[in-house]
């Protein structure tokens, strides 16, 4: 081999190993707030303002809540910082079962990890992360020093939703074998270049930077704080205890618990 060659071959290969060893080392953390608009439907239709107020001030935990991002290049954690009670002033008893676990995110590889307890016991949901198709579009806006660009997306309802129930989701799937189209949420999103990771809060991802809002049905979260490469390394890693599922096999175990329950619940009831 000609020495010109191989000190050509040895640049390139030093450049992606330096680069790959760059990428291991850097990491984030992001501070991100929840707001969700309080829906209330027909029952609300018949509450004074008052009781609006009243009740969105019992619900407010609920309604707003505080996460924190760790991310590298590769892979994040998103978890909340102050877990809800399971009650937590709710109109049901089971608010907190239905809040979002400690999620791990691996874009390299297309693995989403995700921790959920329900009723005391604790499953730990395995499958790939969310298709995302993006629009990109020129619109910008400054979001603290960074600046941001919007993009858009329509994602199947089910798949950001997933470990979501309501009664009215129970009443809509009662007949299994009655086919039910699929609703879609838009997704609004701004993404900064300046931090050029493809990571984002919650199942959120895909994007040439970091994502510092998304907006998507009632709720939109919000990055109120960056920290780049902090000084105490973060340990990123996922969840690691409880009955491996797939998000779908989840949906269907804790629907039809959900079911029991409520046939339980009926039958007290008749005696």
């Amino acid at each position: 081999m000609k020495p010109f060659l191989f000190k050509i071959i040895a640049l390139i290969f030093f450049s992606i190993f330096t680069t790959q060893l760059s990428a291991q080392k850097f990491q984030g953390k992001a501070y991100y707030f929840s707001k969700s608009k309080m829906e209330l439907g027909n029952w609300g239709a018949r509450m004074s303002e008052a009781q609006k107020k009243q009740m969105q001030n019992r619900l407010k935990d609920r309604l707003e809540k505080k996460y924190i991002l760790n991310f590298n290049m590769q892979e994040s954690t998103f978890l909340e910082e102050d877990k809800i009670d399971a009650i937590s002033g709710a109109t049901d008893s089971w608010g907190g079962y239905f809040s979002r676990g400690d999620l791990h995110k691996n874009i390299k590889e297309n693995k989403l990890v995700q921790s959920q307890e329900f009723y005391g016991k604790r499953f730990l949901v395995k499958d790939k992360l969310v298709n995302i198709e993006w629009n990109l579009g020129t619109e910008t806006k400054k979001i603290g020093n960074y600046t941001c660009y919007k993009a858009a997306a329509m994602v199947p309802k089910s798949e950001l939703n997933w470990f979501d129930f309501s009664w009215n989701d129970l009443r809509q799937n009662s007949d299994e074998t009655k086919k039910i189209e699929e609703t879609m949420i838009v997704i609004e999103a701004w993404y900064t270049p300046q931090i050029p990771v493809a990571q984002g809060p919650a199942e959120y991802w895909g994007l040439p930077g970091l994502i510092l809002e998304v907006s998507a049905g009632n709720t939109t979260l919000l990055c109120s704080e960056i920290i780049l490469n902090p000084k105490e390394k973060v340990t990123i890693t996922a969840p690691d205890k409880g009955e491996n599922i797939t998000k779908k096999g989840y949906t269907s175990n804790i629907r039809k618990k959900m079911v029991e329950m409520r046939n339980n619940r009926m039958g007290r009831r008749s005696r």
